[in-house]
């Protein structure tokens, strides 16, 4: 983690609903989060001498932790199947007893690239004194905080139709790695030749069937847009086993 005088300042505190509301609105996800297990907020350990830290104690960063959900797939190929083959009671009572979910890991932007949110993560999971945390995120291969504060990341595997359709993309010169850029795939579709450009049209056409009207649309950005997250949506499942906390029966 990069270590500046402004870090130096900060310590990560118990925290509560009203911090968490303080910075949801700069979450990707919507801002309701239910019952919470646990919250902890990133705040200045003084009034702020420099101006970047003269927000008293207002949050500068959030983590949520929630109780885990009983049927999650990518837990089960994490963990080898350990909670499967129980009666439904009985899984619900060890999973709850043994799991923390990390729900929300939210950073103020203008304290976001100091490695906070690896921070908070690494600091506060030892604190939840249960011997395993999890955590799911779309956002997972783009930004991996979670690996870096010491988690083990499990990707859902690419659907079918989705490999199909980077395979054609691949073909006409668009290759995986643009995949995350809209502008510069549009540009590059834009710039097919007549035949190339029919052969992409036909493949994306048949990727949107699954996607009601939306697959009737004209070629464009917008359009370009949505093929590209609908494309690159796989969740990512993180997982971490305390070293201190043994397995609760």
């Amino acid at each position: 983690m990069r270590r500046c005088s402004v870090t130096k300042k900060l310590q990560i505190v118990p925290g509560c609903l009203g911090d968490y509301k303080k910075l949801a609105r700069y979450h990707y996800r919507d801002s309701r989060i239910g019952p919470f297990a646990a919250i902890f907020a990133i705040k200045s350990g003084q009034g702020g001498a420099s101006p970047a830290l003269r927000l008293g104690v207002e949050p500068i960063g959030v983590i949520v932790y929630t109780m885990p959900s009983v049927g999650v797939e990518l837990r089960n190929i994490a963990m080898g199947n350990l909670f499967t083959g129980l009666d439904k009671r009985t899984r619900l009572a060890l999973i709850n007893k043994n799991i923390r979910c990390i729900s929300r890991v939210v950073i103020e932007p203008r304290f976001r690239g100091l490695g906070l949110a690896s921070r908070l993560v690494r600091e506060t999971m030892p604190e939840m004194n249960v011997p395993i945390v999890e955590a799911m995120a779309v956002m997972g291969l783009v930004n991996p905080f979670f690996e870096k504060a010491g988690m083990k990341a499990f990707a859902a595997k690419m659907q079918e139709r989705c490999v199909q359709l980077v395979e054609a993309f691949s073909l006409v010169g668009i290759e995986k790695e643009e995949l995350i850029n809209s502008e510069r795939v549009q540009q590059k579709l834009d710039r097919l030749e007549r035949r190339e450009g029919e052969f992409i049209e036909l493949q994306i056409k048949h990727f949107l069937q699954s996607y009601g009207k939306r697959r009737y649309e004209r070629a464009s950005l917008e359009r370009t847009r949505l093929l590209l997250g609908k494309l690159t949506f796989r969740p990512v499942y993180y997982i971490w086993f305390s070293e201190k906390v043994g397995l609760k029966v």
